[in-house]
């Protein structure tokens, strides 16, 4: 039976309405967080399954596989001597980073202090350090690798296609390194505490020779 054949049939509020439109692609449980982890770049199944604790192996695949019945995502094979399948996002999957970034922000008074059962990766605070970014009028596209207690990852700052984040260091000399704790890291996450804000009190340490280390510094 083809993959095609697999899929489940679109489910539909059968709604005139461009809000139940895009929740007829995107409402179901763990698609957007699936797409928060493709806005890294191409990603194995194994590897979203591990940075989505708590989702079926059975739902996660039948949520990917709807993702390609609706264009939000591909599926390839990586050439030798790698020869895995990786999904990544569409350019109409893409589309979603403001989404999220929007979600994340109606989201930042509800996340509090951390609780015993909730799992963390250190990537999931990419999208509030670049909405932080962006609010105090960091666009310029600048690559930026942050080192928390959790983990390293990077930002692709001011990015209008491809990845916007990444996971361990930067792939390149970055413009930017970034130095903070997971505390830090919360209340940038929560809203409480802006990054040039963090920089100033030294919770943040920065360094790296790029216009954005230098204007984080001079600030």
């Amino acid at each position: 039976m083809s993959r095609l054949r697999r899929m489940s049939p679109r489910r539909s509020y059968d709604q005139y309405c461009s809000a139940a439109r895009a929740l007829d692609a995107v409402g179901d449980r763990w698609t957007l967080l699936i797409v928060r982890e493709l806005l890294a770049g191409p990603r194995r199944y194994t590897d979203l399954h591990a940075d989505l604790p708590g989702v079926s192996t059975d739902v996660l695949a039948g949520r990917l596989r709807d993702m390609e019945r609706d264009g939000l995502a591909t599926r390839r094979r990586l050439p030798p001597p790698g020869a895995a399948y990786v999904y990544e996002l569409t350019p109409r999957g893409r589309e979603l980073l403001p989404v999220l970034q929007a979600l994340g922000r109606w989201g930042e008074g509800d996340l509090g202090e951390r609780r015993p059962t909730d799992a963390v990766r250190a990537h999931w605070f990419a999208l509030p350090l670049l909405r932080a970014l962006d609010d105090e009028g960091f666009r310029d596209v600048q690559l930026v690798e942050v080192h928390l207690e959790e983990g390293d990852f990077h930002l692709h700052v001011g990015a209008q296609d491809g990845p916007v984040h990444g996971e361990g260091p930067a792939p390149r000399e970055p413009d930017a390194r970034l130095a903070l704790d997971a505390a830090t890291c919360a209340a940038v996450a929560r809203g409480q505490s802006g990054v040039l804000e963090a920089v100033r009190a030294g919770r943040i340490a920065v360094s790296g020779e790029g216009t954005l280390a230098k204007a984080l510094r001079e600030a």
